[in-house]
């Protein structure tokens, strides 16, 4: 693939995402509000509010907060409205969401990016990616390795490794959901004519749990020029938070090589509303026999 194809398969990325968030902005004025629900409004002047709604109209809406009992606040000063969950009060207090609940590491959840959601995230410094909430229920995602992409930049030749990652997922049970996905890589073939191969693996997932706490299973077969493997990967991973901006990760794999080749995960994810930041470390018997503690990981994760 040209590198004028990738460049535009970024830009339509960014259009969808930016597209989306307009939308989003533009059908505050419409919003219908719930009186039995609790509301974060997020303001044009980058303030907030939590609180109950009891009551409005078209020009104003009128929260309950723990400190104000009659809050008017003009819809036109509001640039965003959500839905606050049960499960994001913790003894009264109020815990944003998880910025990152689709993702652990490298493998996904089964939870979706809402409809205009989106986020960044960069790992190892040298791996790039966006992805897109197109639905509730639909999510598309692709990057660039930038190693790659700069040594093509300078030679003339080859190409970036890029990947796309469209995934779908839905609920089908209280805090049970079942998603599908595939992830696919395009590799360029040095020295041969510019021409590419593709691989990847398309999976299956189930997660258990909510976006705070999650256990999640997955099965994918990897494929490569066509050629489908006939054992699957496993994936076994999991979330707790600990705080209000702390959380328990893990991801393990179980690799087809005859017998399965385990590798497992352990670490830190610290997160603000928007952000998030993984430290962990990656490790099995063999890496543990050079460095016990395993591979350090790093990446870190921006929402828009």
């Amino acid at each position: 693939m040209k590198k004028t194809k990738v460049i535009s398969i970024i830009c339509l990325l960014l259009n969808m995402l930016f597209s989306k968030n307009i939308q989003a902005q533009q059908g505050v004025a419409n919003f219908v509000f719930d009186s039995t629900s609790t509301y974060i409004l997020k303001l044009k002047d980058e303030s907030e509010l939590i609180g109950k709604y009891i009551g409005g109209d078209s020009i104003y809406v009128i929260l309950k907060t723990t400190s104000v009992p009659h809050v008017e606040v003009p819809r036109v000063n509001i640039a965003e409205v959500e839905k606050v969950n049960a499960e994001n009060f913790r003894h009264g207090k109020y815990w944003f969401p998880n910025p990152n609940a689709t993702r652990y590491l490298f493998s996904p959840s089964a939870f979706c990016l809402k409809e205009g959601e989106g986020y960044y995230q960069n790992t190892y410094l040298f791996l790039n990616s966006f992805n897109v909430g197109l639905s509730n229920h639909v999510t598309i995602g692709g990057g660039l390795e930038f190693i790659s992409t700069f040594a093509s930049i300078i030679s003339g030749e080859g190409g970036p490794i890029f990947y796309v990652t469209p995934k779908v997922g839905f609920e089908v049970a209280p805090k049970v959901n079942l998603g599908a996905g595939v992830l696919y890589v395009s590799i360029p073939d040095f020295g041969e004519n510019d021409s590419r191969s593709g691989g990847g693996i398309f999976y299956g997932l189930s997660t258990f749990g909510n976006t705070n706490n999650n256990l999640t299973t997955g099965l994918g077969w990897g494929y490569f020029k066509g050629d489908v493997g006939s054992s699957p990967f496993i994936t076994i991973s999991g979330m707790t938070r600990i705080s209000r901006k702390t959380a328990l990760i893990t991801e393990n794999w179980l690799i087809p090589s005859g017998s399965f080749y385990a590798v497992y995960s352990y670490g830190f994810r610290f997160f603000g509303e928007k952000l998030a930041v993984d430290l962990a470390f990656i490790n099995n018997r063999d890496i543990a026999s050079g460095l016990l503690i395993g591979l350090p990981y790093v990446d870190f994760v921006v929402k828009f």
